[in-house]
Order: structure tokens, then sequence, then C-alpha cells
């Protein structure tokens, strides 16, 4: 069962090939043998799950079932859950039982899919190799000794390892990206206000947007239907008319533009990554796409930039947790300061705090013009050079991340070296566009991720490429080998 694809389950679900319970059975049996091997998961909430996958064999019975009845998805511990623990990966929310569902996790409830539990993920999606969680680092099933990419880490490995179907992701920076590219999944940033983040604990709310990793660019088109859409409880969330996005997968590439950027191509890229690249865009050529170079001048500043509006949020964001609003409350405190300072020292770990003070620091008074507001200038360049891209192409391609997956600890003790794995996604972000990520090749024996970026609300054109490529390459159809086969 598990080396089917989301569609492909759904499929076998409507052909009374089995049954949701037999198939949220065969799942939680995967997540109990080899999780522990992963560390992908936070909570499995295992009786839960045989009751909504019951409740979906009835309304199956029935004549109810939609596209999604029945099929089992987990969720980063980011999104709340009601009735059931939202940590967002750290010892400050260890033990809140969130009262409500997030809307991503309301609409996916709605339509039948039966949540597995909550996956791993870096301490408040702050980082890029989910090793600042307080459950410990996430592994890699291509190599146990690697990261999964962060901070959707643990999404992005539970669906490599195929301890589920599909998981949901959030992605600030690259983090559904980048994970799905160190993974070999398909992972799909949709564009800023696309999808509701309401019931999104938040980071930096001005770049998180909920999204997916999954197998293939269908299943994501599938989720991505039953996600997407106005959500008056969310001031951010766009009223535009949702796609099906499903039925225009096969669209011909005939005369499509595509896009290279020039300056992904540079000394940082791994050499035999960059070889997948330029074999993956041979396919898209194939397919009767054109390929042209195109230039992102100022995408060289989007690390700086976005390491200064980033942080400057998640200081705001991130003052509500003090012990007494919200969050982990130290003990015997000797007065309201202590109480305070220590509740915020203990509940937080490093690279959290790292950002909360640099935040802080460029939204002081005297450095404000200097930094922040600087910052948000060269995120308008940026965003005008993506649009000046578009004026010449449909869709830009290029690589997801410099490396491979890594080893883990290899970057822990330079913040600037981790960061600069997000190169190649953080303008996405910047910008608000859509992006994806799928699997296109391996280096050293680890997968290779190529990224496609369109334009605002072009999700559909996107994953109709994406979906494409993937019918005429198997790379996002390869599983780790061993005990996760």
């Amino acid at each position: 069962m598990h080396t089917r694809t989301l569609a492909e389950l759904g499929d076998a679900l409507a052909a009374g090939e089995m049954s949701s319970e037999e198939l949220t059975r065969h799942f939680l049996t995967r997540i109990e043998a080899l999780d522990p091997r992963l560390n992908a998961f936070i909570t499995v909430t295992g009786e839960a799950a045989l009751e909504a996958a019951r409740a979906a064999d009835r309304e199956r019975a029935a004549g109810r079932a939609g596209p999604l009845t029945g099929l089992p998805i987990a969720h980063k511990d980011i999104f709340c859950t009601d009735g059931f623990r939202t940590s967002c990966g750290s010892r400050m929310l260890d033990n809140f039982i969130s009262p409500y569902d997030a809307t991503v996790v309301r609409r996916l409830k709605s339509a039948g899919m039966v949540m597995l539990g909550k996956t791993n993920m870096d301490e408040f999606a702050m980082g890029s190799s989910n090793e600042t969680s307080f459950y410990g680092p996430v592994r890699n099933p291509w190599d146990l000794d690697k990261v999964p990419g962060g901070s959707s880490g643990g999404s992005a490995a539970a669906v490599a390892a195929r301890l589920t179907p599909a998981a949901t992701g959030t992605d600030t920076g690259g983090s559904i990206r980048q994970p799905a590219a160190l993974t070999g999944t398909t992972g799909l940033k949709p564009t800023y206000g696309r999808v509701s983040r309401y019931g999104m604990i938040a980071f930096a709310s001005s770049l998180d947007q909920a999204g997916t990793i999954t197998a293939s660019a269908c299943d994501a088109a599938l989720l991505l239907e039953a996600m997407a859409g106005h959500d008056p409880r969310d001031s951010t969330s766009v009223d535009a008319p949702v796609e099906r996005y499903a039925d225009g997968l096969d669209r011909s590439l005939e005369g499509f533009r595509v896009g290279v950027v020039e300056e992904f191509f540079d000394e940082g890229l791994y050499p035999a990554s960059a070889a997948a690249i330029e074999t993956a865009l041979d396919v898209l050529r194939s397919l009767g796409a054109s390929v042209k170079r195109v230039s992102l001048p100022n995408l060289a500043l989007s690390v700086p930039a976005y390491y200064v509006v980033a942080p400057a949020e998640c200081s705001s964001n991130l003052s509500r947790f003090d012990g007494i609003r919200f969050g982990y409350r130290a003990e015997n405190p000797r007065d309201l300061a202590d109480l305070y300072k220590r509740s915020r020292g203990e509940g937080f770990g490093a690279e959290v705090k790292r950002r909360i003070m640099t935040g802080t620091y460029v939204l002081s008074a005297g450095y404000y013009d200097a930094y922040y507001l600087k910052a948000q200038r060269v995120r308008q360049l940026i965003a005008e050079d993506f649009r000046a891209a578009f004026a010449e192409v449909d869709l830009i391609a290029g690589p997801t991340a410099p490396t491979p997956a890594f080893d883990i600890g290899a970057k822990t003790d330079d913040p600037v070296t981790m960061y600069l794995n997000d190169i190649y996604t953080i303008g996405v972000n910047l910008a608000g566009l859509p992006g994806v990520s799928v699997p296109c090749g391996f280096a050293d024996d680890l997968p290779v991720g190529l990224q496609l970026i369109a334009n605002h609300f072009e999700e559909g054109r996107l994953l109709n490429v994406a979906h494409m490529f993937q019918q005429e390459t198997e790379w996002h159809l390869r599983m780790p080998g061993g005990e996760f086969a």
C-alpha cells in the first residue's frame, strides 16, 4: 500500500480494493516500526485516526465520498489541531493542547482525510536542517546520518519513507521546498495568501505560507484544491477563485517559455547537482518548452534581506510567549522580571533566541531605518526582478538547494553557512510567489530537487509543468531502500 501515491490510493479506495481503516492501520504500523529510526513524528494520533478512518468508510458506503475521503495525512506540528498537542517543536509549547483546528486542518478534515499525527520540525520553523527541535533532530531516510532539511523536515522525511502518503508543511524561506529537495519528495509552496494562515502559529507573518509535501505533483494538486480559498479569519487570505488544479495537469508544454536564472548557477552549486538540473532542463525541452537564461540581479541580497525581515517579525510574534499569557512557565520565580527572563530563557532554544535578539535589534530606535526599512526596500527590488523576468518567460527553473543533504551536526556551529542553504528559495518568499521542488536526480546517492517558480496565483500552470516532467521521469517514484522499502 505504501508504495502508491495519494492519487493511486484514492483510486484503490474507490475501487474497493481496501478500506480506509485497513489503509490507516498499515501506515500506523509503519510509523510504529520505522519512526524510531527517523524521529519524524512528535505525536501519533492512532486511535483518533482509526475512528476517522471508520467514519470515512461509512461515508463511502453511503455514496458520499470525495476524492480525498479516507486518505491518510500528517500535519506539521505548527498547525493547531483540536484536542491534540501543537508544540511547534519547542519546549515553550510542549504541553499546549489546541482548542481548535487551523483552517488547513479543518478543510482537509472536511474533505475526509485521516490525520495520522503531527510531524517534527525546527523550533518555531526556524532552521534549515530540522536540528533545532526540542524533540531532537529528524534523520533523512536516504542516509540516517544526513539531515532531511528544514523546517518541515519531519513532514518530508515521513513522506520520503512512506510513513504517510502526504503531509502539510510551511514555507517561510524555503522550508517546504528545501526539505523536499533533500528527501526526494515534491514540495509545493503556494502564492502568499492562497492558503489560509489561520491557526498556523506565526514565525514571520509576511512570509509564512502553508503548503504540501507529497510524492507527486498530482497529489499536491489534489490537496491544494481542498486547502486553498479565502478565509475571513485570516486578513492576509486572498479572495480569488480556486482552480480545479488536478484537471489541468496534462496540458501540453509546447511553446512554453522556461527561464533559467543565471545567478542560481554560481560557485556554491554542487557540480553533481548542477548536472542533474541541466538534464532536467533537457526533459522540459523534449516536452516542447523553450529554455532561455534570465537574470535576477538582486538575488544575492535575498539572504541578508530575509535575515532582517524574518527575525524582526519573529521578535514581534514570539513576544506573546512570556510564561504568563502563553507558553512554558519557569518554576519558583523570584519576581515578575525573573519569571519573564527564565520562562523565555528556558522555553526557547538557541536558534530562536538568536533570531529574537536579531529582530529586536533591527527594530530598535536608531536601527529601524538603517536595517529594517532598507531590507524592505531590497525586498521590493527582488520582487521587481521577478516581475521583469516573468515579462520574458512563463516559468522560472533552477536548483532548489546548493548541495544534497549534509551530515547531521555539520553546520550547527556556523549559522551563516546554515542560512546560505536557502539561498535559492528565499527570494520566492520575499516576492510572495508560488514555487515547487520536484525530484530530478541524485548526487552522491542523495536526491536533488528541481525548483520551478511561477507568477502569482499560477499554481495551476506550475503543477502542470511539474506533473508533465514527472510523467517523463521516475525520480519521484524512487524510495529509500533497506528497512524503508
